[in-house]
């Protein structure tokens, strides 16, 4: 099967998800990367151009998605705020995978198996980014701007440098 093929059919929901919402991306074969800075440099782009979609857990059934820049972590209190909960927390791997249909690192709002309010850092706005396109060893590029619109996203400083919580 040709590589054209192969990125189809693995990146499909991705890819019809996009279509529906009138969103333009890009899906690109992505080498596989050792850390954020190797990808980067793969991708030829800045490691905070990387974003993250992380799915997290609230009371009961309650989830959402957060838009992250790669160089950043969460920070638990200003997500908390923006969100207006007291609880949050990372669900186990199995949770995510079996509400999105996604592994962790490939987790994108486009095409996840259930719709949930995206949270995206304000860090990403004005900028192209590469995320998760649902299957490994690829990735999409897509503009920030334009993924917030789509989803109608809450934006708000809900992210800390890494370096903040070693």
């Amino acid at each position: 099967m040709d590589e054209g093929a192969t990125t189809a059919d693995a990146t499909r929901r991705v890819r019809d998800a996009a279509a529906e919402l009138g969103l333009e991306i890009e899906v690109r074969v992505s080498p596989v990367a050792a850390s954020l800075e190797e990808a980067a440099t793969l991708r030829g782009i800045d490691p905070s151009d990387i974003v993250k979609t992380l799915v997290v857990k609230g009371k009961g059934d309650r989830y959402c998605f957060v838009l992250v820049p790669g160089d950043r972590s969460i920070s638990w209190a200003k997500l908390r705020a923006v969100v207006g909960v007291n609880k949050l927390r990372l669900p186990e791997a199995e949770l995510a995978l079996e509400a999105t249909g996604y592994e962790r690192g490939t987790i994108v709002p486009l095409g996840s198996k259930t719709a949930w309010p995206v949270y995206a850092d304000e860090r990403i706005r004005g900028r192209r980014v590469s995320m998760g396109a649902g299957a490994r060893g690829f990735t999409i590029y897509v503009d920030a701007d334009a993924l917030i619109a789509a989803y109608d996203a809450t934006v708000g400083d809900v992210t800390e440098p890494i370096e903040a919580i070693r």
